[in-house]
């Protein structure tokens, strides 16, 4: 499994540290500067039932900047993940993929039930 962190980022070492106990491996990837893959987003996207809102970081800084909640509901999804892809600010934290899971966010029970 791969893992998108930001080194800042409370949750993602929150996350972290919850893989670490629960001896899950994983690689662990900066998300500024080597953001997902289109692959893995239209994964994650086609994991998370097409919801593209779901993929992106709302309360970042770019989020607002590049006054994506206006833009978001006009992009279709191709337009949406190249942009996650070359732009891994705007991509919600942590970001867990691989062996067919993804998991945008942290929330303990979610990452619970889907990986362990």
């Amino acid at each position: 499994m791969t893992i998108y962190t930001y080194k800042n980022c409370d949750t993602c070492r929150k996350a972290l540290r919850w893989l670490d106990g629960k001896n899950i491996a994983h690689e662990v990837k900066a998300i500024r500067e080597t953001p997902p893959t289109v692959s893995e987003l239209e994964m994650a996207l086609k994991v998370l039932g097409g919801n593209l809102r779901s993929l992106f970081n709302t309360s970042g800084n770019d989020y607002r900047e590049l006054g994506m909640k206006d833009r978001l509901p006009l992009m279709n999804s191709g337009e949406a993940i190249d942009l996650l892809s070359s732009n891994g600010n705007l991509v919600k934290r942590p970001f867990l993929i691989g062996d067919g899971k993804v998991m945008v966010g942290f929330n303990e029970i979610a990452w619970q039930q889907t990986l362990d």
